[in-house]
């Protein structure tokens, strides 16, 4: 069955949307885009005609304005971010459903993250994304501060909450044969669960498996695992967490001859990226739980100019090995810009 899913395998930021739009791009088909997680985390690309995007509700797989865009139950909405978007984006309102059971991000979910402390303790970005996913975990329970929203009581939401349950409408066009991307959030070293960096962590699992979970998807219906990565791996300033082999932004720039600012800032808070050595143990642990048929290696502009493929004696190509052997896998695409990925060796030759 038709389905892709395209999940990170650091920290977030690999440059998953980009990917999930390119996967869109190359089917011929009508195309859903489903969108899971929340607000905490933007995700990047570039319309046809070169103008960036960057977002933090719909997905960036949509910036071509001819998929329709579904929000699940396992999504995580700040009603204001998203009809910002939706009218920056002049997009078709009737191409996008909302399931009734999607959670509403509040005033009151923002606030608590807050005064909870969290944006100081581990570098939350306080978008209320973790407090709504604690407020659906409460269940009303009175003795919990926080109460959850679901989409269908938010008047305006009302025009997008056209179905009973998204699941069986996914369902539905998976058996006319359409292609369904379910764009995945942040990056395996972010998971709750299963990161191995908690509790400097994300609110929600962000495998492949709990992105089919919050999308309503069964996994039988996968054809397509992409998961994504980034030649240097970055997390949010502060106190966000360990970053194995630190490095600066000076440093990379250094080392591909780079003249220009390379400095990376979080598309949410704004704030200056952290930034480290590629950590091939991470990438391992992503490897297991994700099982992906696909991987990306984006980012590798920092590293030499895609000319260097040519040539395997340049920086490029021996870096390229040297992941490979690392992780046990080759690399399928490669990324050296915002705007493409190209076919790795492998591919190329096939």
């Amino acid at each position: 069955m038709p389905v892709s899913v395209v999940v990170g395998g650091q920290f977030g930021s690999e440059g998953k949307g980009k990917v999930a739009l390119e996967i869109v791009r190359r089917n011929f088909g009508p195309t859903t885009v489903v969108r899971v997680g929340g607000p905490n985390s933007g995700h990047t690309a570039y319309d046809k005609a070169g103008r960036r995007w960057a977002l933090r509700q719909m997905p960036a797989a949509c910036v071509d304005r001819n998929v329709d865009v579904v929000f699940p139950p396992g999504s995580y909405l700040d009603v204001d971010v998203l009809l910002e978007e939706i009218s920056a984006l002049d997009y078709p309102t009737d191409r996008i459903i909302v399931s009734p059971w999607a959670q509403v991000v509040t005033d009151a979910h923002r606030r608590w993250e807050q005064e909870a402390g969290l944006v100081s303790s581990i570098g939350s970005t306080g978008s209320g994304t973790g407090a709504a996913v604690m407020a659906a975990i409460a269940r009303d329970a009175p003795t919990f501060p926080l109460k959850t929203l679901h989409a269908e009581h938010h008047g305006l939401l009302a025009p997008f909450v056209r179905c009973g349950d998204t699941g069986e409408l996914l369902a539905d066009r998976l058996g006319s044969g359409q292609r369904i991307v379910v764009e995945g959030s942040q990056g395996f070293g972010l998971s709750l669960l299963d990161g191995g960096y908690w509790p400097k962590a994300t609110s929600r699992s962000t495998t492949a498996a709990a992105a089919l979970a919050e999308a309503g998807l069964a996994p039988r219906w996968v054809d397509d695992v992409t998961m994504v990565l980034r030649s240097y791996p970055i997390r949010v300033a502060g106190v966000s967490g360990p970053l194995p082999k630190e490095t600066t932004w000076e440093e990379v720039a250094r080392r591909a001859d780079l003249a220009l600012d390379i400095r990376e800032y979080t598309t949410v808070t704004g704030k200056l990226r952290r930034v480290g050595e590629f950590d091939a143990l991470l990438v391992r642990r992503a490897l297991a739980a994700n099982a992906p048929n696909n991987l990306v290696l984006n980012h590798l502009d920092y590293v030499g100019p895609a000319g260097g493929i040519g040539d395997p004696n340049s920086v490029v190509s021996q870096f390229i090995r040297r992941v490979e052997a690392a992780i046990g896998r080759r690399i399928d695409w490669y990324g050296f810009s915002a705007l493409d990925i190209m076919a790795g060796r492998e591919q190329a030759t096939s």
